[in-house]
């Protein structure tokens, strides 16, 4: 083979390229009136052990490089987050949060179909999120597979990374953390658990998410937030309305708590 018939196999158009991307990181960068690009969280996210291969899965290996690429390339102006997962490993989904949470490039998120379980301080990590009305969110306690010891200890490590969650969540939304608790404790819903099951109305009106909308509600949302800071990265580039959480920590989703 020639090296010209080479090149021409390696070459992709940009819809190709595109589909692409796709297939290989469940992602997209779109070309509109401003250049966005579009992450999803699907299926379970994956924690440090490998999922059987029939389950759909984020992997926090091939999401963190992404926004860290997103965060520092000034050509992309903002970020959508679309969301439709059962959650999965505790500490994976809270590192992706946080990392979203911390960005400087506008952020929105969207939940479609659900959002449960670790899938709630993702949804919230962004500056602002939508969620469909159709959507469902699934708060709960946090639980363990594999050997748990019957000692003081595993309760105190439970407790401690069931704070973590209710901190995160309290400070990136409008919700407080008596009544994320609550909702969380809640024994007469789920018949096979304890905790809450939330519509998208019931996730707007408990002020876990901000805005009931669509597609083009959360895009023109994004596009509104691109406007007011500039998008893209850098540190001239910080939206207005940073402050703090509930519990004094910072609140770089300059959301109003």
């Amino acid at each position: 083979m020639s090296e010209q018939d080479f090149s021409q196999e390696e070459e992709f158009s940009p819809s190709e390229e595109q589909t692409r991307l796709i297939a290989a990181t469940g992602s997209v960068t779109t070309g509109g009136r401003h250049q966005i690009h579009c992450l999803t969280i699907i299926g379970q996210v994956e924690g440090h052990y490998i999922l059987p291969p029939q389950n759909k899965t984020t992997k926090y290996e091939h999401v963190i490089p992404q926004l860290v690429a997103i965060e520092e390339d000034p050509e992309i102006r903002g970020l959508l987050v679309i969301l439709n997962t059962v959650g999965g490993d505790v500490e994976a989904g809270l590192a992706i949060a946080e990392l979203i949470a911390g960005m400087k490039t506008p952020t929105v998120s969207l939940v479609l179909g659900g959002g449960h379980s670790i899938g709630v301080p993702l949804a919230v990590s962004a500056r602002k999120s939508f969620i469909v009305p159709s959507a469902t969110m699934t708060i709960h306690p946090v639980r363990m597979n594999g050997l748990v010891l019957g000692v003081p200890q595993s309760f105190s490590y439970f407790q401690k990374m069931q704070d973590r969650i209710v901190r995160f969540v309290t400070d990136n939304s409008r919700i407080t953390g008596e009544r994320f608790r609550q909702l969380m404790m809640e024994t007469g819903e789920l018949t096979m658990d304890m905790g809450t099951s939330l519509d998208g109305e019931s996730a707007v009106s408990e002020g876990l998410i901000d805005h009931l909308g669509n597609l083009s509600d959360a895009i023109a949302c994004l596009y509104e937030l691109i406007g007011e800071g500039g998008g893209g990265g850098g540190l001239d580039n910080v939206l207005p309305g940073s402050g703090t959480g509930e519990n004094g920590a910072p609140n770089p989703s300059g959301k109003t708590l």
